[in-house]
């Protein structure tokens, strides 16, 4: 997971944690320690599914490392200022809107779908 937040809260640390799959690493770092990992070639020997909580860190997680070419917007949580309802699980604000086009616009493909089995909606 690569999340500001996450990395000084213990009890979501834990939570994590006890909801991780059997036989899956977990790593939590913050989003510029995460783009830092990546960027050394730590991570190259492993398939990576990044987390993060926000559409902003998935913008400044593409932004910092260019290897990245495809993004699923799952879900996010409905919040003020997220007036822009782009499925029925992911409610954005016009500056999301803005992030999520400028990473598709750089030849990233930006995809809304909560579980592999939904239809794919590209941004």
């Amino acid at each position: 997971m690569a999340c500001d937040a996450v990395v000084k809260d213990d009890v979501r640390k834990t939570t994590l944690k006890l909801a991780r799959p059997a036989g899956v690493k977990l790593v939590i770092k913050s989003v510029d320690d995460s783009i830092e990992a990546l960027r050394s070639g730590v991570t190259d020997k492993y398939r990576l599914f990044i987390v993060v909580e926000s559409i902003e860190d998935a913008y400044r997680l593409a932004k910092g490392y260019s290897e990245i070419e495809h993004i699923n917007i799952g879900g996010t949580k409905p919040r003020e200022g997220a007036d822009v309802r782009l499925s029925s699980t992911v409610f954005a604000t016009d500056r999301d809107v803005e992030l999520l086009h400028e990473l598709s616009d750089a030849g990233i493909e930006v995809e809304i779908r909560q579980v592999p089995r939904d239809e794919k909606i590209l941004i």
